[in-house]
């Protein structure tokens, strides 16, 4: 019969496969990407929450980054007076008290600038060099950061292109946004499993997301260096407070029991 005939081929071609799977061919690494997946069992009768944490902290220290701008009819020229300039604003600024390991270049270029054309026809004619050098000012006292402004456009400074604030050690201020998130995620299992009518078990896993805390800017921009106010008169800062978050995933088991309605 046809099928007596086949069952021996079949047998020979199963026998054969299983040969050649016994010698384990090498096995190229995976290329990287994202995490592999909870090793959670698809059978197991899991509860998945979420949960975001935040803590709100007082900022210690800020970052201003105050620059000097020059023009002149060459580059050497804007170049040479932009640096007279910026030396003496880096001289205030260790004067009043700031480490000079505590500033630092940012940026600095030279670049062409132009009148502007009166007609399109024509070429434009060049005006000079402008020269722009921006140093950060690390500042760990935040009672001076508008004295030190105000210092650095006395001495120079034309330019104060932004004040940020931050935290020294965030990562004590992450782990408590961690731990607030962790709760709230375990709060809202707690709520699914009582409206589902069933048991919440253990944490099969658990997993985080903490974004790094960068200086917050100050929505604020000096142009130019301030005339005629009052040498008493110190440019008013106010630091916002800072906003730590973090992010949980926890899977919960769902321990063993009758459904709701048995």
């Amino acid at each position: 019969m046809p099928i007596a005939r086949t069952a021996p081929l079949l047998v020979l071609l199963m026998s054969g496969t299983l040969a050649f799977g016994g010698e384990a061919p090498s096995r190229v690494p995976p290329p990287p990407g994202p995490p592999p997946a909870p090793l959670v069992s698809p059978l197991e009768r899991t509860i998945r929450v979420e949960g975001m944490g935040e803590v709100k902290v007082a900022p210690d220290e800020a970052f201003l980054d105050v620059a000097v701008e020059t023009l002149a009819p060459t580059a050497k020229a804007a170049a040479e007076e932009n640096a007279r300039k910026m030396d003496k604003v880096i001289a205030a600024l260790v004067q009043a008290g700031i480490p000079r390991k505590e500033i630092e270049t940012r940026n600095f270029a030279v670049f062409p600038e132009f009148q502007p054309q009166p007609r399109p026809d024509e070429a434009p004619k060049l005006k000079g060099y402008r020269v722009s050098n921006q140093v950060e000012v690390h500042v760990r006292e935040l009672a001076r950061v508008g004295a030190l402004l105000d210092t650095a456009l006395g001495a120079g400074a034309n330019r104060v292109d932004s004040v940020r604030f931050g935290l020294s050690k965030p990562e004590t201020v992450q782990g408590e946004a961690l731990r607030n998130a962790v709760e709230r995620a375990r709060q809202s299992a707690q709520v699914l499993a009582s409206a589902l009518g069933v048991k919440l078990g253990a944490v099969l896993d658990a997993s985080t997301v903490t974004e790094p805390q960068r200086p917050f800017p100050v929505a604020a921009r000096f142009e130019l260096a301030r005339a005629g106010n009052a040498a008493d008169v110190t440019t008013p800062i106010q630091p916002e407070e800072q906003t730590v978050t973090a992010r949980v995933t926890l899977i919960f088991a769902i321990e063993p029991g009758p459904g709701p309605g048995r």
